[in-house]
């Protein structure tokens, strides 16, 4: 009798920010998202001098944890989700954990969105969501055996999940998604006329 089965998983952890660390408001974590995004001028410019719609702490802040005491509670509640998460691919870190590299804020208004990329030289990046209005763009997840599908026919409308070539996960507020660094994944366009906020960070191998 044949047999088929699937090999070569591609994991996606989902969780509720507040299934581990302290206890974040999602309103106080709106605030402070804008008011670091009004007083980073480096990052404004940023945004302006690289056509960036919105606004990104990426490119001008190192040290958010240490600016707002929320950040600090984020980053502890993150450590855990990450830890799950390492737990769940079985990795064998040899007595080492993974560490948090970096953190940044994303303001996308309307229209904005964010090409297709990877996060190179990391193991775990992810993204927690702070502000998802109605319409606002979902993560887009694309199967990272695209480029070796060189004849491949397209698949049907109906293809069973773990068969789509792309995965769109639409988070609530108050998730974490987390992924491996080297999947592909894009924000399609935001269709809403509110912004949509997250906060988005990686974790390395120490």
């Amino acid at each position: 009798m044949s047999q088929i089965e699937s090999l070569f998983v591609t994991r996606l952890y989902r969780a509720r920010l507040s299934e581990h660390g302290p206890a974040i408001d999602p309103e106080e974590m709106e605030a402070s998202c804008y008011s670091i995004a009004e007083d980073d001028e480096a990052g404004q410019e940023w945004c302006e001098e690289n056509g960036y719609p919105g606004y990104t702490s990426y490119a001008s802040l190192t040290d958010l944890p240490w600016r707002f005491p929320i950040f600090a509670d984020l980053v502890t509640s993150l450590d855990a989700h990450v830890a799950a998460f390492a737990a769940d691919l079985e990795f064998d870190l040899d007595g080492r954990k993974l560490v948090l590299e970096d953190l940044w804020i994303n303001i996308l208004p309307q229209g904005g969105m964010h090409s297709s990329h990877l996060h190179p030289h990391s193991v775990i990046s992810g993204t927690t969501y702070v502000a998802m209005p109605e319409g606002a763009s979902a993560l887009k997840l694309e199967d990272p055996r695209s480029g070796r599908m060189m004849a491949a026919p397209t698949r049907t409308k109906t293809a069973r999940r773990e068969l789509q070539p792309f995965i769109y996960m639409k988070p609530d507020v108050g998730d974490v998604l987390l992924w491996e660094s080297w999947l592909r994944h894009e924000v399609p366009m935001n269709m809403s006329e509110e912004e949509r906020i997250s906060v988005s960070f990686n974790y390395r191998w120490d």
